[in-house]
């Protein structure tokens, strides 16, 4: 519940909140919880919380989202002190509300559209990408073929410059690959080397879209994703593959850039053996969601994007999260490597990969630390990982451990120890 906090402050606020003696007439029904908070002014603050988004309302001035009263109710809620009612008046119209709400944008993005004129768009906007393609796969070759021996002096500006036109040609995706390239610039003594790695799945981006049409199609699924073609989820929920199953939450990963919180969350079917990933968006100030808690298994139908390496998924239907009976049972380092490699031959452009290994010792790794499996293998932790509450947890006995695999090293996520699983 402290997660859903938009700052530090809010969490110790929300906290002061989660008294009983503060609440009245506070109730829970299976689509929320409410209550009445006596703050400094006469009248208690009305508070409701939709468990299902989570969506909050306060009567109380508060300008962060969700306030302390909200933050407090869901403390209470959690600890099992407010009990079964029936919605009054106040919170049962609320919610009426937002449902109608729901169903009128639902109507409305069902709704028949101009299909020669999405049609036209879109060709439109392919031309632009395939144009802007063509332009940048001149210049990459000229560039390298130049050599990056002057790239330190200006080479920044110049592929920031270049990304800005893949901009204008409407592909995020190649501009992306380009700003990335430019952050490499004389950083580390081996920069050409990664630089040259980066710039060549620039160059493959580019040439592959000019060719979709040829593409096998879950290849061209790919790179219209990777060029930064969005897919609904309703076109996801129509024709993507669909794997019923008792998905164990491994872990998960908050960023924010360009004011855009994001969530990386991976699951593992216990019966499939499937990786998914699922993303949510948020503006700052906004909680994520947080429906899917790591350690926890949820039962559920994903259908997945399509693609050459299908991992992004949605929930069609899904159950309430349960707690695992047991520890997950993971592999070796052998086969996750192994996994990644067929999975990098079909996608080249895989900047991560999910692991889950079992029986992990820590180990010195140059001047880092890496973790060792029962056969010996090891692999680097990130420079930028934290290592000691992975040690620390590691230093009494072999622990299963779930990982973003990258090009910088491994990214532990969670670590399952005798008292359950932890959040690293």
């Amino acid at each position: 519940m402290l997660e859903l906090a938009p700052d530090a402050a809010s969490a110790k606020a929300g906290r002061g909140q989660a008294a009983p003696a503060k609440w009245s007439d506070a109730g829970a029904s299976g689509r929320a919880v409410w209550g009445a908070c006596q703050g400094s002014g006469k009248r208690p603050y009305q508070t409701t919380v939709e468990t299902a988004g989570p969506a909050f309302r306060c009567s109380c001035p508060s300008r962060k989202f969700p306030c302390k009263h909200a933050l407090g109710l869901l403390l209470l809620w959690a600890d099992g002190q407010i009990p079964r009612a029936e919605e009054p008046g106040w919170v049962h119209t609320w919610l009426d509300e937002r449902a109608a709400r729901a169903e009128r944008a639902e109507k409305k993005t069902d709704a028949p559209k101009d299909l020669e004129a999405a049609a036209k768009r879109a060709q439109d906007r392919l031309a632009r990408v395939t144009a802007g393609a063509a332009e940048l796969r001149g210049w990459l070759a000229d560039r390298v073929s130049a050599g990056f021996a002057t790239f330190e002096r200006g080479g920044t500006e110049e592929l920031y410059t270049v990304a800005s036109r893949m901009v204008d040609a409407q592909a995020p995706g190649l501009a992306n690959g380009l700003r990335r390239a430019a952050a490499l610039v004389g950083r580390g003594r081996d920069w050409p080397d990664r630089l040259l790695a980066e710039l060549s799945l620039v160059y493959v981006l580019a040439d592959a879209a000019s060719r979709l049409e040829s593409l096998p199609a879950a290849l061209a699924g790919t790179v219209r994703t990777r060029l930064g073609f969005s897919v609904s989820n309703a076109q996801v929920l129509e024709s993507g593959e669909r794997v019923p199953d008792q998905w164990l939450v491994t872990g998960a990963v908050d960023e924010e850039q360009d004011s855009l919180r994001s969530r990386r969350t991976w699951l593992r079917g216990k019966r499939s053996g499937r990786d998914a990933l699922v993303l949510s968006f948020a503006p700052p100030g906004r909680p994520l969601d947080s429906s899917l808690p790591p350690g926890y298994v949820v039962a559920g139908e994903l259908v997945f994007h399509p693609g050459a390496v299908p991992l992004r998924a949605v929930f069609d239907h899904r159950e309430e999260p349960v707690a695992p009976e047991n520890e997950p049972v993971g592999g070796t380092f052998g086969s996750a490597l192994a996994e990644h490699a067929a999975a990098l031959a079909a996608d080249p452009w895989l900047d991560r990969w999910p692991v889950l290994v079992s029986e992990l010792r820590p180990a010195r790794h140059g001047g880092g630390w890496a973790l060792s499996d029962v056969d010996g293998a090891a692999l680097p932790l990130a420079p930028s990982v934290d290592p000691w509450p992975l040690l620390a947890l590691a230093a009494e006995r072999p622990v299963t451990v779930a990982a973003e695999w990258t090009t910088a090293g491994l990214r532990p996520l969670s670590c399952w120890h005798r008292d359950g699983m932890v959040r690293l």
